[in-house]
């Protein structure tokens, strides 16, 4: 019996013979993390900010977002990018070529309290990750009220449900960007919209993905294979 921490993994592993695997995502938060990202308020009235964290590597897929945020012309809209790496120049250069570059900011790599207020300033975090096993960054702002955009793969789809952001097909790089755009549009036009999916996201951390709760899922397992013991 073998646990996954996605469906992808889950396939690889029935392909090289393993008859029993389940899909248990590694990732959590402990209680006392959901406090703190608990109190941080709803987000401000005005234009919409979009955000993404992270390691700016290509894998991470940033390019796809900014893509998409360039072609959702939201003309008073705001792309925030926190944190750095090998392709940040490029992602700079990218943003310029779009016409985009006025309206996206590239905060570099920040303390983690400067992160929450940042996170405190946005409405949507944005994680198109081409193939991200955990995604804690999805739990964060789902457990600050921030509903989800990201791909249909790996953990961060694992992670978000429809009632709690967006799981974007990732068929050709061309639909993504598209219907990402889309969504992009979508959440800056309905306040309620993104007010709903952002109390849905936070429930969802609380219901779901508190430690405790997954290290008794794993003794269960535990319990179910072996039986008990001394």
């Amino acid at each position: 019996r073998a646990l996954a921490t996605t469906p992808e993994t889950r396939a690889r592993l029935k392909r090289l013979g393993v008859k029993h695997v389940e899909v248990l995502s590694e990732a959590a938060l402990p209680e006392e993390e959901m406090e703190v990202l608990g109190r941080i308020p709803p987000p401000p009235p005005g234009p919409v900010r979009f955000l993404s964290i992270g390691r700016l590597l290509h894998w991470k897929g940033v390019y796809l977002g900014l893509e998409a945020f360039a072609r959702s012309e939201l003309k008073e809209a705001e792309y925030w990018i926190v944190g750095d790496g090998p392709e940040r120049r490029r992602l700079e250069a990218l943003a310029r070529k779009l016409g985009v570059a006025d309206r996206v900011r590239f905060f570099g790599r920040l303390p983690r309290p400067q992160v929450l207020e940042l996170l405190s300033q946005v409405h949507v975090l944005v994680h198109p990750s081409l193939h991200d096993s955990g995604g804690w960054v999805c739990l964060e702002a789902m457990a600050a009220g921030r509903p989800v955009i990201c791909l249909d793969l790996g953990g961060p789809a694992v992670q978000v449900a429809e009632e709690t952001g967006f799981k974007i097909p990732a068929r050709r790089s061309e639909q993504a960007v598209e219907e990402m755009a889309e969504t992009m549009w979508r959440l800056a036009k309905d306040s309620d919209l993104h007010r709903a999916k952002g109390e849905a996201a936070r429930r969802r951390v609380q219901e779901v993905f508190k430690w405790r709760q997954r290290a008794s899922q794993i003794a269960k397992l535990y319990l179910s294979h072996f039986g008990e013991s001394d």
